[in-house]
């Protein structure tokens, strides 16, 4: 009897569960209605059946129990029983699965005046391209994919100099307009989904497969890999921006195209020189560093990265929390370089000073232990701990060891990558809270000193 309660509470509680849980879907921002019509049928048809079988349970416990100087009646078959619970078996699965080829079907069917967008997922971010003016995307080729042409594009092929090259997790695409995304990996399975669009599709290496959707409001919706990619995949993290189509229009207008990107002149170490007499006073006439002055050493760090560090503190993503205040000051310095081409000259110029290990400052910590702690970081910063360009991860090795320990400790604590657009420093915000305390802190970047 206690058990046949036990069944009848699940099934009471369940009941209340779902109909009083805060929990239930992202509002829906697409036309794939019809998704979640699928979900609630399937959601409905197992609940009958959870709810019958178990109620039914509790029935036969309650009837069936034990009782003094009763028999059991033996019954091999029951062909009526069987026949009803066969054809009622039938009925639920066939209202489970019919919808859900009516979605496939319209899913496949893509409307032709739908804009192309082609997503490129690689661990772990997402770079996207747009059709030029000719609205036609050149031919890729991951064999093709370099530091200088991260997208893999034939530059042979003229459909492909006026490709709009985004590369930045972060899509933008005009509201109340068909949209089909184009899905291709660099190197293994991943999966592109927004919850809110109800749609998601995985990228397989070596085909091309998509999706599409047309949304319904503007807003910025967070994509995620849903597949599992490697120990990165958490933080592999993006966004899709529907807004209108003017706002759209000038967004795409600032991007630049496979041919500008291509034929950008190279930074003048010359001019950089002179500019870069300011950030002496910090960073030393070699770029060595000045701890004292809270200036980290410069030399020997990738060019893309500095370049992409100084542009982030020119707009606006880094040095704005209120307990950044270094990084607040580095605001105003950066300030001196009016564009885009000054801060080419400045990094062309610190790639050319001498490359010595900065001083060892930090004492006290393990190095045996610090290189466990460095087995997570090598994944992307190399073994070496020379940094990976593809992976978005800077030199580490013969860098300002207290400058390391700052900003690990800062992007542990949000103070830095807490700026929505930073999606390369809320990644390392995730990956640093593998380093649990101080001491870790401290032998791991002991280790990285050994290097």
């Amino acid at each position: 009897m206690p058990f046949a309660v036990v069944l009848i509470l699940l099934v009471v509680g369940s009941i209340l569960f779902h109909l009083l849980s805060p929990w239930t879907f992202t509002e829906l921002a697409s036309n794939w209605g019809m998704v979640d019509f699928t979900v609630d049928i399937t959601l409905y048809v197992t609940g009958f059946v959870f709810v019958a079988v178990n109620l039914f349970m509790a029935y036969c416990v309650i009837k069936f129990r034990y009782k003094k100087n009763a028999r059991a009646t033996y019954e091999p078959e029951n062909k009526k029983l069987e026949a009803w619970l066969t054809g009622l078996t039938a009925v639920g699965v066939a209202a489970m699965l019919t919808p859900g080829l009516f979605v496939w079907a319209k899913f496949v069917d893509v409307p032709e005046e739908a804009h192309v967008v082609e997503a490129v997922g690689q661990q772990w971010h997402w770079t996207f391209r747009y059709p030029g003016e000719d609205g036609r995307l050149g031919e890729v080729d991951n064999e093709r994919v370099s530091a200088k042409n991260p997208f893999g594009i034939d530059p042979e092929d003229p459909n492909g100099q006026d490709d709009v090259v985004v590369y930045s997790p972060e899509a933008h695409i005009p509201i109340d307009q068909p949209v089909k995304f184009l899905l291709r990996s660099k190197d293994v399975l991943h999966d592109f989904a927004v919850a809110q669009f109800r749609v998601k599709m995985d990228l397989v290496p070596g085909m091309d497969t998509f999706l599409w959707l047309t949304p319904t409001r503007n807003g910025r919706f967070e994509i995620l890999c849903e597949e599992l990619c490697g120990i990165g995949h958490h933080t592999m993290r993006g966004a899709v921006i529907v807004e209108d189509q003017s706002d759209f229009d000038a967004w795409l207008d600032r991007q630049p195209t496979f041919a500008e990107q291509t034929s950008r002149a190279p930074g003048n170490a010359a001019i950089g020189a002179a500019q870069y007499t300011v950030c002496a006073a910090c960073h030393g006439s070699e770029g060595q560093g000045d701890e004292a002055v809270n200036g980290p050493k410069l030399a020997g760090q990738s060019a893309w990265y500095l370049k992409r560090q100084i542009m982030n503190y020119k707009n606006g993503l880094r040095g704005v929390h209120k307990d950044d205040t270094i990084g607040q000051a580095m605001v105003g310095m950066v300030a001196i370089l009016p564009d885009e081409t000054a801060v080419d000259n400045v990094v062309a110029h610190i790639v050319t000073l001498p490359d010595n290990p900065a001083p060892v400052t930090i004492e006290g910590g393990n190095i045996e232990d610090g290189q466990q702690e460095y087995r997570v970081c090598a994944y992307c910063h190399g073994a070496d701990g020379l940094g990976v360009q593809a992976l978005n991860a800077p030199r580490l090795a013969g860098m300002s060891d207290w400058y390391l320990e700052r900003q690990l400790q800062n992007f542990r604590n949000d103070v830095r990558g807490s700026h929505p657009q930073d999606y390369y420093g809320f990644q390392m915000g995730l990956m640093g809270r593998s380093v649990y305390d101080e001491q870790a802190m401290t032998d791991l970047v002991a280790y990285i000193n050994s290097l």
